[in-house]
């Protein structure tokens, strides 16, 4: 493997899955590898599980790793499990990966992993401004990407709509639950879209998740100011999105060490030419 490839591993409350990602167009290099995930889902058990599908593709010391979770990640650290044991807020998932494989990884929300796969490779490649995603499903999970920048951890999904979670009130889940037929489930949509509307005026809306392959039943007919339309990587979205951000860290990183040996090499031949040599 080389620089221009990350691996992708995709934490999920079912399956975990992972792929080498071509950094150039977003596309797996192998099939996609997939494990059930444990039950119960405790960091023991899913740490376990990741360390089999990153070392199922061997990859060298020079490729990045990104790893999704279903919840909010702050520096490595869990805040928020959703669909996995409840033992995992609190932990540092970074930690435990690089103490069970020996090297460092990167750790983010899946939500914001799919909105930077989206924004790189997908629906919105090249847009500029304010790009918002939302993944329709058993809840309704978020990205935010302004300017080319991942907002991290951004929880639109819970929104409060006519006082309900918009989760709730507006995702997949709620129209089955609800037995919404298409009309009454794209009214409750223009409701939740028009308050993102408002809060973040985006320039280009994305929309994920399982029900967006059905997109012409409901997208054409919600009337909102920004563009809106559906996801592209579909599945793929959650583990090229951890390649990328991985990706981009880890060149963040070797820039920073560059240019520290640089200001340390400077800072040695300015201090040398201070210094005098003896006279003999």
């Amino acid at each position: 493997m080389t620089k221009r490839i990350a691996l992708g591993v995709d934490v999920g409350g079912t399956g975990i899955k992972a792929a080498p990602v071509n950094l150039k167009n977003g596309k797996f290099l192998a099939e996609r590898y997939r494990i059930p995930t444990p039950q119960p889902s405790t960091p023991a058990a899913v740490v376990k599980a990741i360390a089999r599908c990153i070392t199922e593709f061997k990859p060298g010391p020079e490729v990045p790793i990104g790893i999704t979770f279903p919840g909010v990640i702050l520096h490595g650290v869990v805040m928020t499990a959703a669909n996995v044991d409840d033992s995992w807020v609190g932990v540092n998932l970074e930690h435990l990966v690089r103490d069970r494989i020996g090297r460092d990884v990167t750790v983010l929300n899946d939500g914001d992993a799919a909105g930077y796969g989206e924004f790189k490779y997908g629906a919105a490649h090249g847009e500029d401004g304010v790009v918002f995603l939302a993944t329709l499903g058993t809840g309704i999970g978020t990205a935010l990407i302004a300017d080319g920048q991942l907002v991290a951890n951004t929880e639109f999904g819970h929104l409060i709509i006519n006082g309900e979670d918009a989760e709730e009130y507006a995702a997949e889940s709620a129209r089955e639950r609800h037995g919404l037929d298409w009309d009454a489930w794209i009214a409750h949509l223009q409701r939740y879209f028009e308050e993102i509307e408002k809060l973040l005026w985006p320039d280009l809306i994305i929309v994920g998740g399982g029900v967006s392959k059905s997109h012409h039943m409901f997208l054409p007919h919600l009337k909102l100011r920004a563009p809106i339309v559906p996801a592209e990587l579909l599945n793929g979205a959650g583990i090229v999105g951890a390649a990328a951000v991985a990706a981009l860290l880890h060149q963040r990183g070797e820039l920073r060490a560059k240019d520290a040996k640089n200001r340390e090499k400077q800072a040695a031949q300015h201090l040398a030419k201070k210094v005098k040599k003896p006279e003999k």
